[in-house]
């Protein structure tokens, strides 16, 4: 998949693991850049759902729009799809087999 990030700041945290470590820990660091393997190296966001660990979901109520994954409990890694026009199925929701690009938006506790 095709990553951007919402900031310059985010794009350094989830690329350099010595930022990451520095930020974050470094159990939290690790499944973050383990994470961004994953996403990377994906071809759309429907292979990412497969993987059992990562429990990529989407979220509802004032994060509806937004997909987490797990890093380490309770964090998890925040993303919007970034395809243009966004790719919807006929009932509405998220095609997620074409979803091909997404921006990564934070890392939070959204518990």
């Amino acid at each position: 998949m095709i990553i951007y990030f919402r900031t310059k700041k985010l794009q350094k945290l989830c690329s350099y693991r010595k930022e990451a470590e520095k930020h974050l820990g470094t159990k939290k660091a690790e499944k973050l850049l383990q994470r961004m393997m994953q996403l990377s190296a994906a071809a759309n966001l429907q292979e990412i759902s497969h993987l059992p660990p990562s429990r990529c979901h989407e979220l509802s109520g004032d994060r509806r729009g937004q997909i987490s994954v797990d890093l380490e409990h309770p964090y998890r890694l925040l993303f919007i799809p970034s395809n243009n026009p966004r790719p919807i199925k006929k009932d509405g929701g998220l095609d997620w087999s074409k979803v091909t690009e997404i921006e990564i938006i934070e890392i939070e506790d959204t518990h």
